[in-house]
């Protein structure tokens, strides 16, 4: 088998793949493959005439990921794969009820599971538990005249500003960020075909959000960056950004915590209408076909 690292000439062969696979997982994204590149050496290759990514997790397991619906995948080349990898990832728990009779393996990290709210209650902000998010919004707009715009290539001198300064006040360093991933779906917008919003309060920018449609009903957002400087910026984007996506998105997808307790500790605090697990699957030695 011959791997090939994956690169943006692979955008035509691989983007509507993964968009046909229809299911809520952030990966099964070429954007989100392609910027990630690096984190997780992915490498594109073919086996059986088949086409496959793999690549490396978090901690350091190696994984192949079907670029279709994992229930079409030819088992003979499944198994034959399972000497290539740790597992398959990310499988879908819908996949899991069709491999049960072929005694697999399987678990998921949380760190992995994707945040997952309905467009409705980011619009919103309805009820008790989210009442602190609605006096958040409630205090900014009162605090502020903010604007918003489509993303275009004339604003993102002043989205890579917003990143800059975002940067500065979290304290991190650009390695310890997706600062990197972000930097280059900026300089490759049009490109990678992704999409989204930018903020100014009183003419100076402030945060933007970039995205893309993940399935029928689901978009997901890939990065969102803001001045917290001023006081309830994240509750506006994300309720501007839910208020103004076409209304065919029943859902959005907020991506992992990576296990970070910061992450973990944000996305929760929205109560998530649903965590997408992603599990990892292997078959075991003693299977036969």
């Amino acid at each position: 088998m011959s791997y090939e690292p994956i690169s943006l000439t692979h955008k035509t062969l691989l983007k509507d793949r993964l968009r046909s696979v229809s299911v809520p997982i952030s990966e099964y994204s070429f954007p989100n493959l392609f910027l990630f590149r690096n984190t997780h050496h992915y490498e594109v290759f073919e086996c059986d005439k088949e086409l496959f990514v793999r690549g490396k997790t978090y901690d350091n397991k190696t994984y192949i990921m079907p670029t279709k619906d994992m229930r079409t995948c030819c088992l003979d080349t499944l198994h034959k794969l399972q000497g290539e990898c740790d597992f398959f990832f990310p499988v879908h728990e819908s996949w899991l009820e069709f491999f049960k009779d072929h005694d697999i393996e399987y678990d998921f990290r949380d760190g992995d599971t994707d945040y997952i709210y309905t467009t409705e209650k980011m619009s919103t902000y309805k009820g008790r538990k989210l009442h602190k998010k609605r006096n958040l919004l409630k205090q900014f707009n009162e605090s502020y005249k903010a604007e918003a715009f489509e993303m275009s290539k004339d604003r993102l001198g002043d989205c890579k500003y917003i990143l800059e300064k975002w940067l500065e006040l979290s304290g991190l360093t650009k390695e310890d960020t997706d600062y990197f991933a972000c930097c280059e779906a900026l300089r490759l917008y049009d490109e990678l075909c992704v999409c989204g919003g930018i903020y100014y309060i009183d003419g100076e920018p402030c945060g933007f959000v970039i995205g893309e449609e993940l399935t029928d009903d689901t978009y997901v957002l890939h990065f969102a960056k803001a001045l917290t400087t001023y006081k309830g910026i994240y509750q506006y984007l994300y309720n501007d950004f839910a208020n103004i996506l076409p209304k065919r998105y029943e859902f959005i997808n907020f991506e992992q915590d990576l296990g970070k307790t910061a992450l973990r500790m944000a996305k929760t605090s929205y109560i998530p209408d649903q965590l997408e697990k992603k599990y990892r699957m292997s078959f075991k030695k003693t299977d036969t076909l």
